[in-house]
């Protein structure tokens, strides 16, 4: 499973998508445009990828454009991983 495939895993999870989650892409609008994805569902979500990765957020990285789309969520977790291996 890859990067994308598994933040959709968590992102599934979290706003309980019920598997509508895998036909999402990079490019899938979230914040503003899936209405499960509200200020407390973010808050599953950040918990979510978390836990799933065993990464931590720093407050000032976490802002409405990192929920723009399914990418900028991936770009997210793929630069707290990069940032923790090093």
């Amino acid at each position: 499973m890859n990067l994308t495939e598994q933040v959709l895993h968590v992102l599934d999870n979290a706003l309980s998508l019920q598997g509508r989650a895998t036909a999402f892409d990079r490019d899938t609008p979230l914040l503003g445009s899936l209405p499960e994805l509200d200020s407390m569902a973010v808050l599953a979500v950040i918990t979510g990828l978390e836990n799933h990765f065993a990464i931590t957020f720093s407050d000032d990285e976490l802002h409405g454009a990192v929920f723009a789309t399914v990418g900028s969520l991936c770009d997210l977790v793929e630069q707290s991983l990069a940032r923790q291996a090093s």
